[in-house]
């Protein structure tokens, strides 16, 4: 052990000489070490950094490398072993922590058949530990280890707490609904769930699994802008676990003709396509929709010499099951051009129906611009005579599935199959142009079907759409009117977003009809989903409004999983000095769900060692201490004395959970 100290001592000398792995105030920050020691990827030089340090010395040469034949290899897991061990540099934080009985042997989280439960603002269920990605950073999250019969409380059936219904009455204000008798949930209630979409997801499961007919999420994107601000070792592994924790959830819920919309960029959108193969199964993925989400300007532009400027993102298509799925085919405004470019052909009836079109007569467009007096030089002229006759207007197209040798070859013949008229000419299918004209807002328009590239939704201006003013991320409520209209049949199909940000989702379904869930944690102040929908409520006129005849109306239930130790997290992290945590850590000693591990003796006798850490480490201690299990209340426990139930609050849990 004497010889491994020294090990020790000679190392820390040799790392100090990279700053990364080391903070302001001189801390080891081993993760940042672990990082480089398991980065093989080829546009990274920290696996190099870290072995040009170690080969300098030859103790650690000696200790680290194994010569084979001419080559020197790498023990990396030896080295990995000593940087996690426990006694290797281990800081106040961590011999305090060790002397309250919370030590995990030096062992690394990822070789552990246990779950780690990580609260980076949202909580998930995954493997391994992660740092921030800035230069000599502490880390700020924090981590537990789950034996895997814990993790079935864990993800039970949540109780909801401050249970409200909205509604707006007549034309006055919106006011909570007055109940006579304690609120129930009804079948077709609008949800709107504060608190960890993890637990909500979960909490849904016993009424809902089945039955949502289309899921959006825009989740975060794993970048700089986001909350997930990982280093690039840990990000994917991190990011793609969160979101495989919540996507498994979501394919339970889903309808057998259900879909699910993922949002993303470029930065993820790789992984998260193999990831979405494997939950949803590779055969039911029905496409990548690219959309225009910018434009080319702004600081996009400033490196336009390196990089091109990115100004798309992509939409992941999945269906449930694709046996079981229809479209509803959604069609958008084009010009004339771009639609009938090869409608060249006109049809002079002659007074003839179409029962007698064996002797129409067909010229040329340009040809029927001359015989009605168009001026092709006037393109308003020429558009309105084109709609007016699109009736007229033909191209014909070949059906390799018909054959037409036995009708004549210059006239038209018509057909009628199972009660659809068609005509064929020249051997071929007859096109008209009004099949692909229709009437928005009040005019004749020519139209396309949307394909998988969508670069036709307005992106100006959305920052105060829904009455909300968040200049970034938030969707265009005309992207969201589209996907459900392209999935959704029936007005009162359920659509979820459990990541509901400044609530787009929720406020489109609501103009359009849609019966809607809504999860979200975080807390955006004005641009709160709850204040957007109030807004909604009361028919505000941004986004879609206009175009669904949007006037306000309908009421949605808005609840918050019940906290237990969870409004501890919040607390702790909002402490701005040691006396706050003083209060707070007896508070918790109180009242809170502590650790088994916890030796309660020495973890309250023993105050000045934990006076004399940071205050960043004091606030790890008191998160470490807390039952993570116990962060939300079950429903199963909604009768015990101790929790605060109303008899109200009650009464909804239970037409929730029992009442379906």
């Amino acid at each position: 052990m004497k010889d491994m100290r020294n090990t020790y001592k000679v190392l820390e000398q040799e790392l100090q000489k990279i700053d990364f792995f080391f903070d302001e105030e001189g801390n080891i920050l081993k993760q940042n070490i672990l990082n480089y020691a398991l980065d093989e990827s080829k546009e990274s030089s920290n696996l190099s950094t870290l072995l040009d340090v170690l080969l300098k010395n030859d103790s650690l040469k000696k200790v680290y490398f194994k010569k084979i034949g001419d080559n020197l290899v790498f023990l990396r897991d030896k080295f990995i072993k000593t940087i996690a061990h426990k006694e290797f540099l281990p800081s106040s934080y961590t011999s305090y922590m060790d002397y309250i009985g919370l030590s995990h042997n030096g062992e690394l989280l990822k070789k552990s058949k246990d779950v780690v439960l990580d609260f980076p603002y949202k909580d998930c269920v995954l493997e391994g530990g992660q740092t921030k990605e800035e230069q000599k950073m502490k880390e700020v999250f924090y981590n537990e280890t789950f034996a895997n019969d814990e993790i079935d409380r864990l993800l039970s059936a949540k109780a909801f707490k401050n249970i409200i219904k909205y509604s707006k009455e007549g034309q006055g204000e919106l006011f909570p609904m007055k109940e006579e008798k304690p609120l129930e949930f009804a079948e077709n209630d609008n949800l709107l769930i504060k608190g960890n979409n993890l637990l909500a997801l979960h909490s849904l499961v016993e009424r809902y699994e089945g039955q949502i007919k289309l899921i959006y999420i825009d989740p975060p994107y794993n970048t700089e802008e986001d909350s997930f601000q990982y280093n690039d070792k840990f990000n994917h592994s991190s990011w793609l676990v969160f979101m495989k924790n919540r996507l498994e959830i979501a394919q339970k819920l889903l309808h057998e003709n259900g879909f699910i919309f993922i949002q993303i960029n470029d930065n993820e959108f790789s992984y998260l396509k193999i990831l979405c193969d494997e939950i949803f199964g590779r055969e039911n993925f029905e496409t990548s929709i690219t959309v225009k989400m910018s434009h080319l300007s702004g600081t996009k532009m400033a490196h336009k010499d390196k990089k091109i400027p990115k100004i798309k993102e992509h939409i992941l298509m999945y269906s449930k099951n694709k046996n079981n799925i229809k479209l509803n085919p959604v069609f958008i405004p084009v010009a004339w051009n771009e639609a009938f470019d090869r409608y060249n052909s006109f049809i002079l009836k002659n007074n003839y129906n179409d029962n007698e079109c064996e002797k129409w007569n067909v010229i040329t467009l340009n040809q029927a611009y001359e015989k009605y007096n168009i001026d092709k030089e006037k393109p308003k002229d020429v558009l309105k005579f084109n709609l007016e006759n699109a009736d007229l207007i033909f191209r014909t197209s070949i059906n390799r599935s018909a054959n037409y040798s036995n009708l004549p070859f210059d006239k038209f013949s018509k057909i009628v199959k199972e009660d659809k008229i068609n005509f064929a000419y020249k051997g071929e299918d007859v096109n008209f142009a009004i099949e692909k004209i229709q009437i928005i807002e009040g005019k004749k328009t020519p139209v396309s079907i949307i394909g998988d590239i969508w670069t036709d939704i307005g992106i100006n201006n959305l920052s105060n759409e829904g009455g909300v003013s968040l200049r970034f991320g938030k969707k265009p409520e005309k992207l969201i009117e589209r996907i459900i209209k392209l999935t959704s049949f029936e007005q009162n199909d359920i659509v979820l977003d459990f990541f509901v940000g400044s609530g787009t989702t929720v406020s489109v379904s609501h103009k359009m009809k849609r019966q809607w869930i809504g999860i979200e944690q975080l807390h955006y102040g004005n641009n709160d989903p709850l204040q957007r929908l109030f807004n909604v409520l009361e028919g505000e006129q941004s986004g879609i409004s206009k175009s669904v005849n949007w006037n306000g109306g309908g009421s949605f239930i808005y609840c918050e999983l019940a906290e237990e130790n969870s409004k501890y997290m919040k607390i702790i992290d909002d402490a701005k000095n040691d006396e706050m945590l003083l209060e707070l850590k007896q508070e918790i000693l109180d009242n809170a769900v502590i650790r088994y591990e916890v030796e309660d003796e020495a973890f309250i006798k023993n105050g000045d060692e934990f006076n004399n850490l940071s205050l960043e480490d004091k606030k790890q201690v008191l998160k470490k201490i807390l039952d993570k299990n116990h962060l939300y209340i079950n429903y199963s426990e909604i009768e015990d004395s101790k929790y605060t139930f109303t008899q109200e609050e009650k009464a909804f849990n239970k037409s929730f959970y029992e009442g379906k």
